[in-house]
């Protein structure tokens, strides 16, 4: 009777053994698990840490050359506006020449050389058609 206690003893012994291994394959196994996962964020942050630094990178870069651009685009709109003014008093000009009488005697004069008609003349001129025969008169 004896032997079989200590039988049984050394069967329950075993398959504690074999539990407590169990268990410790077991956490083995887990914590291999977990410092694989551990690894692959550390990667991730690595990664994510990178792309920041790029999008930071990358934004100082938009922003220097959008500071370019605003410059280059007020130095433009200041020659834009310096060229609107010099049409502007050249048109002034053009307008003051065209109404000129001297001006307006060469056009009639040479419109009448072409072989236009006093109507035809005074359209182009935008002037009436008596302005046109006046100034035919006095030149002949």
């Amino acid at each position: 009777m004896n032997e079989t206690i200590f039988l049984l003893l050394i069967i329950a012994c075993s398959i504690l053994e074999l539990i407590l291994l169990c268990g410790a394959l077991l956490f083995y196994w887990r914590l291999r698990r977990s410092e694989k996962l551990l690894n692959s964020l550390q990667d991730n942050q690595q990664t994510l840490l990178a792309r920041i630094e790029m999008n930071a990178r990358l934004e100082k870069e938009i922003v220097a050359t959008f500071a370019q651009r605003q410059a280059e685009l007020r130095e433009l709109d200041s020659k834009l506006e310096q060229r609107a003014n010099d049409l502007r008093r050249l048109m002034a000009q053009a307008e003051g020449i065209t109404r000129s009488p001297q001006f307006l005697r060469e056009i009639i004069l040479n419109g009448k050389r072409k072989g236009l008609s006093s109507r035809q003349i005074a359209k182009n001129a935008g002037i009436s058609v008596d302005e046109v025969e006046l100034i035919l008169a006095q030149n002949s």
